[in-house]
């Protein structure tokens, strides 16, 4: 199916403000394309872009996925993965056998360590695990004392004092999502310091159970600190993962992963503003008010359907963001950084790269850099990592990324 499929394969990637989208051919049976995890051999290293250096920060986690910088400079690592559960088809058997082959599925850590470098010299010395026997942990923030796990089954508030190298009882719900499907939750605090926003997921490519199932999910949620009272911001995103707020206009931002089965670069993955209230298509539509004949439609929901502001490509499953200001890297100004966890259903891989979009006057101003590639083998059959969260180091001079198939916290600086 996959040499069948590239032959007609679009040669283009679909990117930037005014992507050329490819008409959808919808598949029968998807697409099913992914590298074997292999790790990386002693002495190779992620290849990055001209003037800089890569280092690993931290080494020997467990498929660590999400990264919150603390203001002391601690290092806190999220590490967790999809559960296992049984195949309810034969394609539906076949991609979690895909996913297993990648490790991308499997008994999951369920903890936040702890890393620490008190020489400053680049490398972590000392780990501790700060909080475990969570449910999925992925996203973290911190907010005047209290610290916050987004775990995919709701999110969780535990007291925090300066410097502590471990989280002290049980903690406490403060608001539940619905667990699974896509199960991240990453968390964002608001620059005023007063609400916390979170990414949920849908269930399913596009509402394949019904949308009752899916209510609440394919959003971006807003979390009131001070009452504990929580709703939906923005809706219609079928995955945004990794949220950056940028600071100009003071706009929230985030990358979504779209839905599958259309074709190798349709829809692709985006890069977009969120308005309170905004609606961004899914499952209905996709791409401003590009129509999925697959799906029941609601033609009032297609007419308010916003278009994003820059596409990434094809299932990049681009996950990680960070805003990172002019001055952070050598010829790097102000921008966002992505990391592209990469394809699993698509005839040529895409992703596998953590990426850098430039930014002036609040808006995308051109194509995308390369920071670190080489995440894959010249023949796509190994993946030596895959990019996830990225984040800016305590020094405010680096980069740091988590690789889940490496299990390793890369840190990127000037050469």
């Amino acid at each position: 199916m996959v040499l069948l499929r590239r032959r007609s394969a679009p040669k283009t990637h679909a990117i930037g403000q005014t992507p050329t989208i490819p008409e959808a051919k919808t598949q029968g049976i998807m697409t099913l394309k992914m590298p074997s995890a292999h790790g990386w051999e002693p002495g190779h290293l992620p290849t990055v872009a001209p003037g800089l250096k890569v280092n690993a920060f931290a080494e020997k986690l467990d498929h660590p996925r999400w990264i919150e910088v603390l203001p002391n400079g601690d290092v806190l690592i999220a590490e967790s993965k999809q559960r296992p559960r049984p195949p309810r088809s034969f394609m539906d058997r076949a991609t979690i056998a895909t996913m297993a082959r990648a490790r991308a599925i499997g008994d999951s850590a369920d903890r936040i360590t702890l890393w620490r470098d008190a020489d400053g010299d680049g490398v972590a010395e000392t780990r501790t695990v700060f909080v475990e026997n969570q449910n999925q942990p992925f996203g973290m923030a911190l907010v005047d004392g209290t610290f916050y796990v987004g775990n995919t089954d709701g999110v969780v508030a535990f007291d925090y004092r300066d410097g502590m190298t471990a989280l002290e009882g049980p903690g406490r719900k403060i608001v539940d999502f619905k667990p699974g499907g896509h199960w991240t939750r990453s968390l964002i605090v608001s620059p005023d310091r007063t609400k916390i926003y979170a990414g949920v997921g849908s269930l399913t490519n596009i509402g394949d159970n019904g949308m009752e199932e899916e209510e609440g999910r394919a959003a971006v949620w807003e979390i009131d600190i001070a009452s504990g009272k929580a709703r939906v911001f923005a809706s219609g995103l079928r995955n945004a993962v990794g949220m950056a707020w940028e600071p100009t206009t003071g706009a929230l931002w985030t990358v979504v992963n779209e839905r599958d089965g259309l074709g190798d670069e349709t829809p692709p993955d985006y890069l977009t503003s969120v308005q309170d209230g905004g609606f961004y298509g899914w499952p209905y539509c996709y791409w401003g008010k590009t129509v999925d004949d697959r799906v029941p439609q609601d033609a009032a929901m297609v007419a308010k359907a916003i278009q994003p502001d820059y596409a990434l490509g094809g299932h990049t499953a681009s996950l990680g963001l960070c805003w990172m200001p002019a001055g952070t890297l050598k010829g790097f100004g102000d921008g966002m950084v992505i990391g592209q966890h990469g394809s699993w259903n698509r005839s040529t891989l895409s992703g596998y790269r953590m990426i850098f979009v430039p930014f002036e006057n609040g808006r995308p101003s051109g194509p995308p850099r390369d920071i670190l590639s080489g995440f894959l083998s010249a023949d796509e059959k190994l993946a030596y990592g895959r990019p996830v969260g990225v984040a800016i180091g305590a020094d405010g001079k680096s980069l740091l990324m988590a690789d889940d198939v490496g299990d390793i916290i890369w840190r990127v600086t000037d050469a």
